[in-house]
């Protein structure tokens, strides 16, 4: 997996935005099964969170908003920027249709498995 950090690219009307947006804190551990990619997304719940495979790319974007009460005024807000966007170029060797995809306490978990041609085996050997 290759990481890319692109601008976030929307569509506002006709035409299409560039906007800034944060690069999430990653971890990634690999094992003979696959991938796993932690993501820090503070903020953003499951309805503001995108992830997709395009082509060869796996992109995951996520928009981080801070509940306001009616009643109260947010006097200080920190996060300038509520936009995470974060991709990486999948090799051939990862079964981009089995991706699975977990948001708890602002951390997504991705399982990106191996197709099972790549994962790893025991060759037998006989005596003749």
């Amino acid at each position: 997996m290759n990481e890319r950090n692109d601008l976030a690219v929307e569509q506002v009307g006709r035409s299409k935005q560039q906007r800034p947006a944060n690069l999430p804190a990653v971890d990634i551990f690999e094992d003979a099964t696959g991938v796993t990619v932690l993501a820090d997304l503070p903020g953003v719940t499951k309805d503001r969170l995108n992830i997709k495979v395009e082509s060869e790319m796996l992109v995951i974007e996520g928009e981080a908003s801070v509940p306001v009460p009616d009643d109260v005024r947010l006097i200080h807000g920190e996060l300038r920027e509520p936009l995470f966007r974060r991709s990486f170029r999948l090799g051939p060797e990862f079964d981009k249709d089995a991706i699975s995809a977990s948001l708890k306490h602002g951390v997504l978990t991705l399982q990106v498995p191996r197709i099972r041609e790549a994962l790893p085996r025991q060759i037998p050997v006989t005596t003749a």
